[in-house]
């Protein structure tokens, strides 16, 4: 099984009509639109970079990336219920706009991502993957930013939940990913002390791990710190942090083993951006500013 993404918590408006409150949790969506709308500068493409990109690529002239759209700020559904945006949607774009491409952002189930990359059904996969060892082996990773794991609570945590003790709770967690890795072992944990056992609430989509936190069916919720903060932000004060973050990692942009100097001019196109100063600006305009990395290294020595 893949260790997957660190799943964050996505958190926008009630408003059910709405793709974008189907990819969050409560509180008002004003925020969340006015992000997805902000403008950033717009990106020129590199010559020296266009001149090296492979003639697959430049060929079709479209980057097919597959996401999850389930987990803003990272990636999630505008009020059309159609357009893909977040952090992942503009870096992509920026990137491609950097080699002379186009993006097309493609929904998919997150666990279904890397091996749509492997058989050529996406070009690259942007979907706040966590770098590991066990990814690395199947495909390049391209790192761009940095984020962790974070427990959430409503707000008071009136259940007196305890991260530490969590024997006989419920607890809400993404399929996947990280978050449902980590709280598989906790379970274990407990039963083989021969304590109350975990509850585990386990989701397809990150919105609805929100969602149960919010409407009392789970104690507890873990999650990628900027999905979590995310979700506190967007709750109206229905929901608050318990700890700090903790097993910080890098995400990577996802390409097949086969294209590796793709990936590599990738990373140039990150340092560009970076350079640029529209690097800072992507993670600023989706609240990450803490995220942002100086080494947008392929492949790079994980634990």
């Amino acid at each position: 099984m893949f260790i997957s993404r660190f799943r964050r918590a996505a958190a926008v408006g009630l408003a059910a009509v709405t793709a974008l409150s189907a990819t969050a949790c409560s509180g008002s969506s004003s925020s969340s639109s006015s992000s997805a709308s902000s403008a950033l500068p717009s990106v020129s493409a590199d010559s020296t970079l266009v001149n090296q990109v492979p003639e697959k690529f430049k060929t079709k002239g479209t980057l097919q990336v597959g996401t999850n759209a389930t987990f803003a700020p990272i990636e999630f559904m505008a009020e059309d219920g159609k357009t893909i945006v977040g952090l992942d949607a503009d870096l992509s774009k920026a990137v491609a706009s950097k080699l002379g491409l186009q993006v097309q952002m493609r929904q998919a189930e997150f666990g279904t991502i890397i091996l749509g990359v492997t058989s050529g059904k996406f070009d690259m996969g942007a979907s706040g993957f966590t770098i590991n060892s066990e990814r690395i082996q199947q495909v390049n990773m391209v790192q761009y930013m940095k984020a962790g794991l974070r427990w959430a609570v409503q707000n008071g945590n009136p259940k007196k939940v305890d991260v530490n003790d969590l024997c006989g709770r419920t607890v809400s967690v993404q399929r996947d990913t990280v978050s449902a890795d980590q709280l598989a072992e906790k379970a274990k944990a407990c039963t083989d002390a021969g304590k109350a056992a975990i509850t585990q609430v386990v989701e397809d989509d990150q919105s609805k791990t929100t969602t149960d936190l919010n409407s009392g069916k789970s104690d507890a919720m873990l999650a990628d710190s900027p999905i979590v903060d995310y979700a506190i932000e967007q709750s109206n004060g229905s929901l608050e942090a318990l700890g700090d973050m903790y097993d910080a990692a890098p995400y990577g942009i996802v390409l097949a083993k086969g294209d590796t100097d793709m990936a590599n001019l990738v990373s140039k196109a990150l340092a560009s951006l970076k350079q640029d100063g529209i690097y800072q600006k992507i993670l600023d305009k989706w609240g990450n500013s803490a995220g942002g990395v100086d080494d947008f290294a392929v492949n790079p020595t994980v634990s």
